[in-house]
């Protein structure tokens, strides 16, 4: 695993910070996951040949397009592509060429350097639901989201043990003006977590305040370093690189910043129907939003995204958890791997309006349809409601407690002198049961994965409590969670620094809700 060279961070030292430290609360975050099973593959080695060419005459012979980006267009040209107008024409081979200095792996550090994370190889990495508008809860139902909500998701990502990284726009806080939430939200992630975080994309001087708001809390030579966001770059398919999410995308890259490019994919929309015909677009778009990004700075850090889903052909919305999504999913990982780059895709993906059984088996196929691809940086992995119009409070700790599910099918299967178990099968023999033999005395902690949220007690214990569905029980471990959370220890002179920098952006403009 490669890593970048580390340095003592600027900031987040001194007596306070190590007073405040002892008096946090403490708990179990596990780390990012390592596979020990094999990768899920359903393309032949012919196949993959086949949408590998097939994307380099949609490059060469097609095109993408930057729009109102004439920095980009100079930067295609001088590397020797074909640039008519805003359409870029890339010679067979070049943008491969150019993606050969992305890094296969790279580390995204945490403030707290016990929740750093690992991105590549056979790691995966789980972030939460990124973008919707709207919340939803059981006292509230469905409501646009507000700041408060923002908080609280955050809240519920830290105090989740499954969950490795805080994410990004949890939601969309809609209270707040849209030229200064970027602020309050990376503010939040900042100061209410201390798992890693994403940055603002939404426009180039978000990202830069996203660049100094981490130089602030882990120290400008720090960031100047290393790795401390990775950040999502959609592409406007098809084939379009549009200006907002390049420019941003310039400004991470240049900072040495990872960068999730990803295009949007709906087939039948945005993309063929067919599964290799999508694939052959997502690799043709990915190929040259990579290799874009090593023309702003060769060796910035990228992961090759896939979202991709299907559409219902009556109404027009997307389905999720669909066996085409599946099989472009396991598709695109074996290309990512093809290029030596981590891969981002799945989720907890699905169309229910409700955290229901449509929801529930939705998901599953989502998120085993991740591990077993190969993803290493799933974002969506808990929260997602309604084809990501909504982040649910409830679906958030379903998914977030499920995802222990990920990390146990990850591990493999063990076959040392314990697990074979063999003094058991002697000490129990014929007719006999293992539950006081002394092998499962020794290993019963740990033999079994157990939910935090789903309920496993007799019908007639159940009926007593309530009879409570798992909707109910999640609203519960919900308020548990927000009622035990404490805020994360911090440098107050850290602290200090960034409520001024927040404070001094805020006042610099007007707001603006558009």
């Amino acid at each position: 695993m490669e890593q970048a060279p580390t340095r003592r961070r600027g900031r987040g030292g001194g007596g306070a910070a190590r007073r405040a430290e002892r008096s946090a609360v403490s708990f179990e975050t596990a780390k990012f996951i390592e596979r020990n099973i094999p990768n899920f593959e359903v393309l032949t080695e012919e196949a993959l040949e086949i949408i590998e060419n097939n994307a380099e005459k949609v490059l060469e012979e097609i095109g993408v397009n930057f729009p109102d980006n004439p920095a980009a267009l100079q930067r295609w040209r001088d590397a020797g592509a074909d640039v008519d107008g805003e359409r870029v024409r890339i010679p067979c081979g070049l943008a491969r060429k150019l993606c050969e200095t992305a890094p296969p792996s790279y580390t995204q550090h945490a403030r707290n350097p016990a929740r750093t994370v690992e991105v590549g190889g056979k790691n995966l990495v789980l972030a939460p639901v990124y973008g919707p508008p709207f919340v939803r809860d059981a006292s509230g139902g469905r409501r646009y989201a507000t700041m408060e909500d923002f908080r609280n998701f955050v809240k519920l990502g830290y105090m989740s043990k499954w969950l490795h990284h805080s994410g990004g726009t949890v939601c969309e806080p809609t209270d707040v003006a849209v030229n200064k939430r970027h602020l309050d939200m990376l503010h939040a992630h900042m100061t209410l977590s201390d798992k890693p975080y994403m940055g603002s994309v939404t426009e180039p001087s978000r990202a830069r305040d996203s660049v100094e708001m981490s130089e602030i809390l882990f120290g400008k030579d720090f960031v100047a370093e290393n790795t401390v966001m990775t950040s999502l770059i959609n592409i406007n398919s098809p084939m379009t690189f549009d200006d907002v999410m390049m420019g941003a995308l310039e400004v991470y890259a240049q900072a040495n910043q990872a960068c999730i490019i990803s295009p949007f994919i709906v087939g039948g929309a945005m993309a063929p129907v067919s599964v290799a015909g999508t694939l052959t677009q997502v690799l043709a778009e990915v190929l040259a939003g990579i290799a874009y990004s090593q023309l702003c700075r060769a060796g910035a850090p990228v992961i090759m995204g896939a979202f991709v889903t299907s559409i219902d052909m009556n109404s027009g919305a997307p389905t999720f958890g669909t066996p085409e999504a599946s099989h472009i999913t396991y598709g695109a990982g074996q290309l990512a791997r093809r290029l030596g780059l981590p891969f981002r895709s799945a989720g907890s993906f699905c169309g229910s309006k409700l955290p229901d059984a449509q929801a529930a088996y939705e998901t599953a196929n989502s998120l085993n349809m991740g591990l077993l691809s190969g993803v290493n940086f799933m974002l969506h992995s808990c929260g997602w409601l309604e084809g990501g119009l909504v982040s649910s409070y409830e679906k958030f700790v379903m998914d977030a407690d499920q995802l222990g599910t990920l990390h146990h099918l990850a591990a493999g299967v063990q076959v040392d002198e314990n697990a074979q178990a063999m003094d058991a099968i002697r000490e129990v023999g014929p007719g006999g049961h293992y539950l006081g033999c002394a092998h499962t005395q020794a290993n019963f902690k740990s033999a079994f994965w157990k939910s935090d949220l789903l309920d496993y007690k007799p019908f007639e214990t159940w009926e007593d409590e309530g009879a409570r569905d798992t909707a109910a029980l999640a609203t519960l471990r919900v308020q548990k969670l927000l009622s035990d959370y404490q805020q994360p220890a911090m440098d107050p002179a850290t602290r200090e620094a960034l409520d001024a920098y927040v404070a001094e952006k805020k006042a610099a403009e007007p707001d603006s809700f558009m």
